[in-house]
């Protein structure tokens, strides 16, 4: 089974309310038409705090993620208004919550996604591994997630698409375990340090400057 992820951005003057609108509607129909073995989406629900340590984009954006066989691209999603880049991906779950909610509804809590690319001064081997092998077991040591859906960008599906290497949708089981840093770092003592470890590492293997963070909401609409 193959995974493949679709982003979509907003448009001008569309606000939140008529983006999710827009995308729920496209995703519905394609679970009812094109019947694949699972599809999902984390979307931009809402604006992020106005004040927040993690630095959050302002821009409408879904991860639409279709579990399939075949490998047609979804020319549904790559013709969508505000489409941003389609990949075939490796899919890893280091850490999986036990979904036990009904498909259409909202995961509980929220949801960090991020975009990434590989640091331009290193080898490619290097930047998985430094991901893989430092980034995640910090990643699950200092936050309190409850899901971690790590997936490597293997193929982009389109010439346009943009050249992210890596997207991650990291999970917590409530929203101030995201938005309070005593709650997503620590407590007082370890905020700081802990702060530090994770910018020095993640500088080590992302190109900084590009990458993307957005708070996001969770929908499955079709189970694998």
């Amino acid at each position: 089974m193959l995974k493949e992820i679709y982003l979509i951005q907003g448009v001008q003057d569309e606000d939140y309310n008529g983006f999710n609108s827009r995308i729920s509607g496209m995703v519905e129909f394609l679970a009812e038409t094109l019947k694949p073995r699972g599809i999902k989406y984390t979307i931009t629900a809402k604006a992020p705090p106005a004040v927040s340590i993690i630095p959050f984009s302002k821009k409408l954006i879904t991860a639409v993620s279709v579990y399939k066989q075949d490998t047609n691209p979804i020319s549904n999603l790559i013709d969508a208004d505000g489409f941003y880049g389609a990949y075939r991906v490796t899919e890893a779950l280091p850490v999986m919550y036990s979904k036990d909610w009904t498909d259409g509804t909202p995961t509980p809590g929220a949801c960090l996604l991020t975009l990434f690319s590989k640091k331009k001064t290193i080898e490619y081997k290097t930047f998985i591994d430094r991901w893989h092998n430092n980034h995640t077991p910090l990643s699950l040591r200092y936050h309190p997630l409850w899901n971690y859906n790590r997936n490597v960008a293997n193929e982009r599906l389109t010439a346009d698409s943009i050249p992210f290497d890596g997207i991650v949708e990291e999970q917590v089981r409530k929203s101030s375990d995201l938005l309070n840093p005593f709650k997503f770092f620590g407590n007082p003592l370890l905020i700081i340090p802990r702060m530090v470890h994770v910018y020095v590492d993640t500088k080590s293997f992302i190109d900084y400057p590009t990458m993307e963070t957005y708070l996001t909401t969770e929908y499955h609409v079709l189970s694998k």
